[in-house]
C-alpha cells in the first residue's frame, strides 16, 4: 500500500470518528498526532492532515455536491463510512490539483471495496465519475 493510500486511509478513520461522534475532526486529528517516541507514538501523516483539513473547511460544498449528485440518498441515510470516502474523494477531485482524478476515484474504490458494502464501490464511483465530469462547471 502507498504512502498516500496509507494516509487516505488515516484521514478515513478520522472522518468516520468525527462524523460518528459528532466532534470536530480538527480538535480529534490534533488529540490524535502524538509524535513522542515509543509504542505509543501515532504521528499523523502530512498528507493525512491535509486531507482531514481540507475536507473540513470544504465540508459545506462537499456535502451539499454529495446532497445533489446522490440521487436518491439523504445524507442522513447514507452508511457513515460512504458518506465520509465520498468527501475525501471529492475534495481530491476538486481542491487536490497534484492528484488526477483517476487516481481520486480508484483510491476511493478501493476504501469502499475493503471497508464498505458490496453495492457501495458501484454507487461512490457512480457520485465520484460524476462530479469529476462536471467539476468545471461547478463553483466552487
Amino acid at each position: 500500500m502507498s504512502a498516500r493510500s496509507k494516509a487516505r486511509k488515516q484521514a478515513l478513520d478520522l472522518l468516520f470518528e468525527a462524523d460518528i461522534r459528532a466532534t470536530n475532526v480538527v480538535d480529534l486529528l490534533n488529540l490524535r498526532d502524538v509524535v513522542e517516541e515509543g509504542p505509543d507514538a501515532r504521528p499523523i501523516r502530512e498528507y493525512t492532515r491535509s486531507l482531514v483539513i481540507g475536507v473540513n473547511e470544504n465540508a459545506r460544498k462537499i456535502d451539499e455536491l454529495i446532497t445533489t449528485y446522490a440521487q436518491g440518498w439523504d445524507m442522513d441515510r447514507l452508511p457513515n463510512v460512504d458518506r465520509n470516502i465520498l468527501r475525501l474523494g471529492i475534495f481530491e477531485i476538486l481542491w487536490a490539483s497534484e492528484i488526477p482524478d483517476g487516481v481520486a476515484i480508484d483510491e476511493a474504490l478501493d476504501l469502499a471495496k475493503e471497508l464498505s458494502t458490496d453495492d457501495s464501490a458501484g454507487f461512490i464511483h457512480g457520485v465520484l465519475g460524476r462530479i469529476s465530469s462536471l467539476k468545471e462547471n461547478l463553483s466552487i
